[in-house]
């Protein structure tokens, strides 16, 4: 079996399993705060910590799928170009961190009081589909600061709510994949950290990315 794959083939399956393994290492390292408190406290009560901790994590987010975009269009150098997204884009991202952040907790709080009152029924369902949409803008517009750093921040918020309400279907398929690494990570924190964050991260960049092609200049974003 292995005499049928050629040198290339060996090479690019290597290649990828790099890219997957190095992209989760800098990932651990550059949002090492929050995955300490979400391995070492209990989130239900160390919910305030865990906002404060999730916008310095997404500066990783938006160098990861630096790293993607690059790879992409040919690139191999992971460190390098996980490096180089985190400079770019840690402003602009934590900036978008703070705001989900902040409106995720406005939310969390909600159906925490108004789970148990008579408009629970109607309140509950709407506030939890409101919560699905921040998380999944949030990713579209992470991806979006990752494709054109220099975008100004109301623009990536604008077509990140637009084109993620527009294409549902993406964000809701990104959005369960990210719940189901969630799920790993809480049962199995290593298999989660170390082998399945980079490719859930990588479905996520190709859908978001996929979502923002009618305000992206794919060709020309690819070749920076």
């Amino acid at each position: 079996m292995f005499r049928r794959i050629s040198h290339e083939g060996f090479a690019s399956l290597f290649g990828v399993v790099y890219l997957g393994l190095m992209t989760n290492a800098l990932l651990v390292v550059a949002a090492l705060p929050l995955v300490v408190l979400l391995m070492t406290t209990d989130p239900a009560a160390s919910w305030p910590a865990l906002a404060v901790a999730a916008p310095l994590a997404a500066p990783a987010l938006t160098a990861a799928f630096t790293v993607f975009r690059r790879h992409a269009a040919g690139g191999t150098e992971v460190a390098r170009a996980f490096l180089a997204g985190w400079r770019a884009t840690w402003r602009r991202a934590m900036a978008l961190g703070a705001i989900a952040s902040a409106a995720a907790v406005v939310l969390v709080v909600d159906l925490h009081l108004l789970g148990s009152g008579e408009l629970a029924p109607v309140v509950v369902p709407a506030l939890a589909v409101l919560l699905a949409l921040v998380a999944a803008g949030t990713v579209v517009a992470l991806v979006a600061i990752a494709e054109v750093p220099h975008a100004r921040l109301g623009e990536v918020l604008r077509a990140a709510a637009y084109l993620g309400m527009r294409r549902w279907y993406l964000s809701a398929v990104s959005l369960i994949a990210l719940v189901v690494q969630f799920a790993v990570f809480a049962n199995l924190p290593a298999i989660g950290l170390g082998l399945t964050a980079a490719p859930v991260l990588y479905l996520s960049w190709a859908n978001s990315r996929y979502t923002l092609r009618p305000v992206l200049d794919i060709d020309e974003v690819a070749a920076d």
